[in-house]
């Protein structure tokens, strides 16, 4: 019994003494392939994306300056295309603009004017003739829309586009504005010389940003040629919102025309004409004996408008007559300002042509005289001769400063001789 005790004891310490050498065994193995212990608290593939981690931050703060200036780069490029865009916008919008306005205008002013109505009785039925006003585009021109705040009384003004051959004249002509008392007024100066006479005599001047094909016809053209300009130059007057006055500055001023405008047309301008039938039309009969029964055909006449004094409303029409002006001047040979005035003011639509839907004013001929009017017919006129104007136009004679002093003479110094030596007409 005691024998078989002894050999159980060495049994279990046999298989006591194997487990520990199995364990130290198993713990050698552990430790050889998993040197971090069986739990990791670090995964392998986090320590590389740790490790990816921090060669990226090493290498971007080396790529850092190289960035930096593409980044500056780009955004320099990004303002440049945004102002382009913005441009672009501004002139989408605009042409929208008068798209819009130009597109079934007489529904337009419908609306603007009231509900539509049925026609009244027999004689009571007025035609709308008196166009609404453009909205005011400042973009088009911020320099000038700031100047004209400053001189313009009730968004009107009177407007005379001048050059250094004009500048005796130029001087007579602000120089009676002066003395009547007329504030809104204003030269656009074709060269510097005439920026430097305006300022040196406190006359309110406006010279436009350089512009080669208005400034090579402005610093060597001639009254004609000059006269040509200002269908381009008072677009932005219009635009901006502005009644304009256009003047020449052959012009002598007695009384301040604004109080004499009617104001419900597009085109009110002053005439050619002399008398009642050239001034304000006559049915003219022409005479064609070999037609027998029919030889007597009936014509509408009327003596052209003066394009060197004529008064606009910012209206669509009123643009689109200096449009069409300005475009035939610029594209067209041997023409004359005046003769296009009037062409696209008075030709109907016909085929192939779409006339200018444009509302027309004829100013008094006794008001707003010519010089033919005052020295053909007023100044051999005592009651006539009583009379005021409120503007002499010395359109019809090329002595034209030696006239305008004589005028001044006449009207403003009271010398009743002062138009006496000069001749109907001219000497040529």
């Amino acid at each position: 019994m005691a024998i078989r005790r002894e050999k159980g004891q060495s049994l279990r310490g046999s298989r006591i003494a194997i487990a520990i050498v199995i364990g130290v065994l198993l713990g050698c193995v552990i430790a050889f392939f998993f040197p971090h212990g069986l739990i990791n608290p670090t995964p392998p593939s986090q320590n590389r994306r740790i490790g990816k981690s921090n060669f990226q931050i090493g290498s971007s703060s080396c790529e850092s300056s190289e960035r930096i200036k593409m980044l500056k780069a780009e955004i320099v490029s990004i303002s440049e295309k945004n102002s382009e865009l913005k441009k672009q916008v501004r002139d989408l919008t605009e042409k929208l603009q008068l798209a819009e306005q130009g597109q079934d205008h007489a529904q337009k002013q419908v609306l603007v004017l009231g509900e539509q109505h049925k026609a009244g009785p027999f004689g009571t039925v007025k035609a709308l003739r008196t166009s609404p006003t453009v909205l005011p585009d400042e973009s088009v021109n911020p320099r000038l829309a700031k100047l004209l705040e400053k001189v313009a009384v009730q968004k009107e003004l009177i407007v005379a586009v001048a050059n250094s051959n004009v500048k005796e004249m130029l001087e007579v002509w602000f120089t009676s504005i002066k003395r009547v008392g007329i504030p809104n007024y204003l030269v656009v100066a074709l060269d510097d010389q005439i920026v430097e006479f305006c300022n040196s005599n406190d006359v309110p001047v406006y010279k436009r940003d350089p512009d080669e094909g208005i400034d090579a016809v402005g610093r060597m053209g001639g009254n004609h040629a000059v006269s040509g300009l200002k269908f381009r130059i008072l677009r932005e007057f219009l635009q901006l919102g502005y009644s304009v006055l256009l003047s020449d500055v052959d012009i002598v001023y007695l009384q301040n025309p604004f109080n004499h405008l009617y104001r419900d047309s597009d085109v009110e301008s002053m005439t050619d004409g002399h008398n009642n039938m050239t001034a304000y039309g006559y049915n003219d009969v022409f005479d064609e004996p070999a037609m027998g029964w029919a030889r007597y055909a009936h014509t509408m006449r009327i003596w052209v408008y003066n394009s060197g004094f004529f008064y606009l409303r910012p209206t669509i029409p009123s643009i689109e007559l200096l449009d069409r002006v300005a475009h035939r001047m610029a594209t067209q040979q041997n023409v004359w300002d005046q003769a296009v005035f009037n062409e696209e003011l008075f030709y109907p639509s016909h085929p192939g042509y779409d006339g200018l839907h444009a509302a027309k004013r004829t100013m008094d001929f006794y008001k707003f005289m010519n010089s033919k009017v005052l020295f053909k017919t007023v100044r051999k006129d005592a009651k006539l001769k009583s009379l005021k104007p409120v503007i002499v136009h010395v359109n019809y004679h090329p002595d034209k400063l030696r006239r305008m002093k004589a005028v001044i003479e006449f009207y403003v110094n009271g010398k009743q001789d002062a138009l006496d030596p000069f001749p109907d007409g001219s000497d040529w």
